[in-house]
């Protein structure tokens, strides 16, 4: 992941100081080295308010201040609900407040009195860091927001898929991993021998009359999770009418790879008689 260069210095730094030839010095060595978004404040108590509204790509902050030290603005911006990243190099005179500094969430510091190479290259280096971090974070939300939309669009097709299938069938079902029915229309209880359960008040218990090795061998193939299509099934009703359907189904699975379920469709057919093929040819 990379951005161009002159990123950096459009990049948008607030120095913070209570000293205004610390301040002055800052802002003339920034702006020489072609930084074109610096400002500056003397007020510490300012800085969280300045960065929610500005969302700064880099805050100098200087550790020794009246009323409000470097130490209180960073907890001030790990509380105010500024990015959970904190863009700071910390401004110091005191070796022993260096640990103290990272420690507080400065991303790096700077010694006092400056060494002009060194404040250079820390501040183009840490923007470097900051940058990537802004770009990853940005990506990381444009991939979620493609994700969500992409799901929802799986979604809204696996809908209207499932709409057209039931009008294209005579019948239509659905299983979950335990074999439990979660959708039926049609006869699919009967059809499978099924015990009765919440569904099967709709449809009752198997009314007989199915061609017993035609049916028991369509379950087994449910039960192995095997797909199937247009499968020919039989039954011959009470008062001796016939009955034959084609039956189709294939197990789902999740985008883990993990089995969730069955579905299947039906239609029934009436066959064409062996008398009649040759008006139909």
């Amino acid at each position: 992941m990379t951005f161009d260069p002159s990123d950096i210095f459009n990049a948008s730094i607030l120095i913070v100081d209570d000293h205004e030839s610390n301040v002055q010095l800052l802002e003339q060595l920034l702006m020489e080295a072609g930084y074109v978004h610096v400002s500056s404040t003397m007020e510490p108590q300012k800085v969280c308010a300045l960065h929610l509204r500005n969302d700064y790509d880099l805050i100098l902050l200087d550790l020794q201040m009246p009323g409000m030290d470097g130490f209180e603005v960073m907890e001030a911006l790990r509380g105010c609900g500024a990015d959970s990243y904190l863009p700071v190099i910390a401004l110091t005179a005191h070796a022993g407040h260096k640990v103290h500094a990272l420690q507080c969430g400065a991303k790096d510091f700077i010694s006092k009195p400056f060494d002009l190479i060194e404040v250079k290259t820390r501040i183009h280096n840490m923007l470097e860091v900051r940058l990537l971090y802004k770009k990853l974070k940005n990506y990381n939300t444009l991939l979620e927001e493609t994700v969500q939309q992409r799901t929802f669009e799986l979604r809204e097709s696996e809908e209207r898929y499932r709409c057209l299938t039931e009008l294209a069938c005579d019948w239509y079902w659905e299983q979950d991993e335990s074999g439990n029915f979660t959708k039926v229309s049609g006869p699919v209880l009967e059809m499978l021998g099924s015990a009765v359960n919440e569904l099967a008040g709709k449809h009752g218990e198997a009314s007989g009359g199915w061609d017993e090795v035609a049916r028991k061998e369509l379950k087994s193939r449910i039960a192995a999770r095997q797909p199937f299509l247009d499968f020919d099934l039989g039954r011959v009703n009470r008062d001796g009418s016939k009955q034959r359907y084609r039956v189709s189904g294939q197990p789902v699975f999740n985008c883990y790879c993990s089995y969730i379920g069955y579905r299947g469709v039906g239609v029934e057919f009436t066959p064409v008689p062996p008398s009649q093929h040759h008006v139909l040819g």
